[in-house]
C-alpha cells in the first residue's frame, strides 16, 4: 500500500488531537506525520496510541518552502492561520483539508461531507473544506430525506457545547460551575456572559441582519453541500453549558405529504446516521450518548402535528469527532480512493 506524508496544523487543539487519534484508529497509510501549532502550545509532545509526536512551532516554517515534501495537510487552527498558510502549502504541492470557514464558500473549493457529495472532490485545486459542525449534522439528515420528497424548509434550533469554542471554553465552564456552587460571581472571558448554569442565544458574531455568523453558515453551507439553492434554512444557535456534543431540534417542511415510517426507515439506512428512537423506554439521543462515537444520532422523529408535509426530529453528534476531525479524515480517505491527492492547478 502506498503511504503518504501528512501534517496537522493546530495539533494541540481539540480537533487536531482528535485527528491524530482517528488517523491511528483507522490505520491511515502514513509514511510520516508532522505536527504543528502556533504560539506557546508548540513546545510540547502529543502522545498517540503508538508513539509520542513532537509538536513544531508553525512560526519556524519558512514561507518559501512551507510543507515541502508533505502530501497532505490537515488545518485545524482557525481562519487566520488557514488564510496565511494554506496557499503556501498548496504551492509546494500539498493538498490542504481545512476546518475553518475561510475557504468554504469559494466557488472552486469543494465543501465535503463524504457520505453526501464525495464526487465534488474531483474538481479540487489543492484546497478542500470541511463544513461547520452544525452544517454536517443537518446535512446528513436532510440528504436522505430529500430523496423521498423535495425539501422546502428547515427551521433549526441548535444546542451547542462549549468544546465548539475550544479547550479554554471547557475550562471556563468548569471554573464558573465551581465558582457558582460556592456562591462566587464568575467573570466571563471566552463568552459574553456566564456560561455556567446558563444558556446563551449567540454562537459566533452577529451580522447586520440580526442572525449570527453560525446561523447564516447553516443556510449557505447546507445549500452548497446538497447542491440545492432553493432550500430555506432558518436557524437559532444557542450555546449550552455542556462539554461535548451538539444537538439540533429540526422542523422540516416538504413539497408534499411525507410518510413517517418511510422517513424513519430511510434514515435508518442512511450512511453515517443512526436512529435512536423509542419513546416507550425514553430512548433518544443525548450528548453523553454521542460523545466519542462516529454517527449522527436521530430520535424523537414525528409527524408535524399541524402539517402533513412536515417532520420534526432531534439530532445529536460529537461535534469534535464527526463534526470536525472524523469528517476531515474521511475526506482524506476519499481523496486517496479517487486518486485526487495531487492538485489540479495552483492557486
Amino acid at each position: 500500500m502506498e503511504k503518504y506524508r501528512v501534517a496537522i496544523v493546530g495539533a494541540t487543539g481539540l480537533v487536531g488531537q482528535e485527528i491524530l487519534k482517528i488517523l491511528e484508529q483507522r490505520n491511515f497509510p502514513l509514511s510520516s506525520l508532522s505536527l504543528f501549532a502556533s504560539g506557546g502550545t508548540a513546545a510540547t509532545t502529543i502522545s498517540g496510541s503508538r508513539r509520542a509526536y513532537p509538536v513544531q512551532p508553525l512560526e519556524h516554517l519558512s514561507e518559501h518552502d512551507a510543507f515541502q515534501g508533505v502530501d497532505l495537510v490537515f488545518f485545524a487552527a482557525g481562519e487566520e492561520i488557514s488564510r496565511h498558510w494554506i496557499p503556501l502549502a498548496v504551492r509546494t504541492g500539498a493538498t490542504a483539508i481545512d476546518s475553518s470557514s475561510f475557504y468554504r464558500m469559494e466557488p472552486d473549493v469543494p465543501l465535503i461531507v463524504p457520505e453526501i457529495n464525495p464526487d465534488d472532490i474531483q474538481g479540487h485545486r489543492g484546497i478542500i473544506s470541511s463544513p461547520n459542525c452544525s452544517s454536517i449534522l443537518l446535512s446528513l439528515v436532510l440528504h436522505p430525506l430529500s430523496k423521498i420528497k423535495s425539501l422546502k424548509k428547515a427551521i433549526v434550533s441548535t444546542y451547542q457545547s462549549t468544546s465548539g469554542v475550544g479547550s479554554a471554553a471547557m475550562i471556563e465552564l468548569t471554573l464558573q460551575t465551581e465558582q457558582m456552587l460556592k456562591g462566587e460571581s464568575p467573570h466571563p472571558e471566552m463568552f459574553p456572559h456566564e456560561i455556567g448554569f446558563n444558556i446563551l442565544p449567540q454562537v459566533d458574531v452577529f451580522l447586520d441582519n440580526g442572525y449570527t455568523k453560525e446561523e447564516f453558515q447553516l443556510l449557505v453551507e447546507t445549500r452548497k453541500i446538497l447542491h440545492n439553492n432553493d432550500i430555506l434554512v432558518s436557524a437559532t444557535c444557542v450555546r449550552v453549558p455542556t462539554f461535548k456534543g451538539h444537538c439540533q431540534a429540526v422542523s422540516l417542511e416538504f413539497a408534499g405529504e411525507i410518510n413517517l415510517e418511510v422517513a424513519k426507515n430511510t434514515l435508518s439506512k442512511a450512511p453515517g446516521v443512526r436512529v435512536v428512537d423509542d419513546t416507550g423506554i425514553n430512548l433518544y439521543p443525548h450528548p453523553r450518548m454521542a460523545a466519542g462515537t462516529d454517527m449522527i444520532m436521530v430520535g424523537r422523529i414525528r409527524q408535524d402535528i399541524f402539517n402533513v408535509n412536515g417532520l420534526v426530529l432531534w439530532v445529536v453528534a460529537d461535534n469534535i469527532r464527526k463534526g470536525a476531525a472524523l469528517n476531515m479524515v474521511q475526506i482524506a480517505e476519499e481523496i486517496l480512493k479517487k486518486g485526487r491527492l495531487k492538485v489540479k492547478g495552483i492557486i
